[in-house]
């Protein structure tokens, strides 16, 4: 009997896993449509009132990448535009190229150099905030220094934020995969996305959870962002630029997802052990850096992505099993197609999976034994940390806010 019970749960089970599989996968498929793709023509155009726009790019020791990424910028043919190219305590070449540049475009070019970070925020962040701080303007895109744009991107974005009245716009980049490597975790990602985040219910300022944000392409009205406190609340916060989309959809903003593919290309970092290192410091912070939680989203990996693969060695769930790999080709197929991801990666897809396990746990191992994280040449302690990277935070912040100000009615 216990043996027949255990075969029934483990059914059960099965076609659990793959009814949500199937769920979430067909919401992709009918939705994704629904976003738009800026390089339609129908936004080659102007946006309304040709507002000001400020791009912010923070950077560090980016001296192989800096030059590439201010040519894209200088040459859009968007023209109220200034460049704020802030040098982070750069050690290398990267303040000298940004002077040089600042020769030539001093009128379209402005450089801040931050010889000292302040106390309580962390580099990237701290950049951000003297760039607000020292341009004026009615948006802001907060990018990162190694994006490469089309010269009508910045164009056709503001397009659409206002034609849209958007607060907060997000760009999704085109990551440049070149290596296989790169190609099996990246597309795992990707699929892996839909999970945290939902693009298409970003608009609805009800889905509370579908929150979005992309350091590559951040388009913000400046004057939202201040209402909302600027960036002094997340000075402490690693995953800057998710915490933007949390803090506009927490406060009711309007938020909107655009795709562009090949209108911004980024290449994240170089081969498989390359974004093993980066997500070193990013990934524990999205748990607040809670072990336990880390380990749940661990589990939940393996339950969701590698145990059906089990289902193909028992008669009773190798229907399930076989509708869970149908659902993850549909995605990656459906989400390659704006991505540029070769949705040929999907058939390797257990390997992506096992490679963000690895760099899961590899992220809660190396913070905890440094106890913190280190970043752009400063470690920053477990214990601040803690207090201020709460992907819950915001949303509980407004809603206290809100009491309180029914409370003062």
């Amino acid at each position: 009997m216990i043996g027949d019970g255990w075969r029934l749960l483990a059914e059960y089970a099965a076609w659990g896993i793959a009814s949500a599989w199937c769920i979430r996968v067909s919401e992709l498929n009918w939705n994704l449509g629904t976003l738009p793709d800026l390089t339609q023509p129908e936004w080659d155009i102007a946006p309304r009132g040709m507002p000001r726009l400020v791009v912010v790019v923070p950077a560090r020791d980016e001296e192989k990448n800096i030059a590439a990424t201010l040519d894209a910028l200088l040459v859009a043919d968007y023209r109220n535009l200034l460049i704020a190219a802030v040098d982070d305590r750069s050690t290398d070449k990267t303040g000298e190229i940004m002077d040089e540049y600042a020769a030539l475009y001093g009128d379209r070019l402005k450089v801040i150099h931050v010889a000292e970070l302040a106390d309580g925020w962390l580099g990237k962040t701290f950049a951000m905030q003297r760039a607000m701080e020292e341009t004026e303007s009615e948006y802001l895109l907060f990018t990162d220094a190694d994006v490469l744009f089309s010269p009508s991107i910045l164009r056709r974005a503001l397009a659409y934020a206002e034609m849209t009245g958007a607060a907060h716009l997000v760009v999704m980049p085109t990551m440049e995969v070149k290596s296989r490597g790169e190609g099996i975790v990246l597309g795992f990602f990707q699929v892996l996305g839909m999970w945290a985040a939902r693009p298409w219910r970003v608009p609805d300022p009800k889905a509370k959870r579908d929150a979005l944000g992309v350091g590559a392409f951040n388009l913000v009205r400046r004057q939202a962002l201040l209402s909302i406190g600027g960036l002094e609340p997340q000075r402490l916060v690693v995953l800057e630029d998710i915490t933007l989309g949390r803090r506009f959809k927490a406060a009711g903003l309007p938020q909107r997802v655009a795709f562009a593919p090949l209108l911004v290309l980024v290449h994240w970092a170089s081969g498989a052990r390359g974004l093993m290192r980066v997500m070193t410091k990013n990934i524990f912070s999205g748990v607040n850096f809670q072990p336990l939680l880390m380990l749940g989203a661990c589990l939940w990996i393996v339950v969701f992505c590698l145990v059906p693969l089990a289902g193909f060695a028992w008669w009773p769930t190798v229907i399930p099993a076989a509708l869970v790999l149908c659902a993850i080709s549909v995605a990656y197929r459906r989400m390659g197609a704006l991505s540029r991801i070769d949705a040929r990666y999907g058939w390797l897809y257990p390997l992506g999976a096992l490679a963000f396990l690895y760099a899961m746990l590899r992220s809660m191992v190396v913070v905890g034994w440094q106890g913190g994280v280190r970043w752009r040449g400063t470690h920053y302690p477990l214990r601040e940390l803690r207090q201020h990277n709460s992907p819950t935070r915001w949303e509980r912040a407004t809603q206290a806010a809100r009491k309180l100000e029914k409370l003062k009615r």
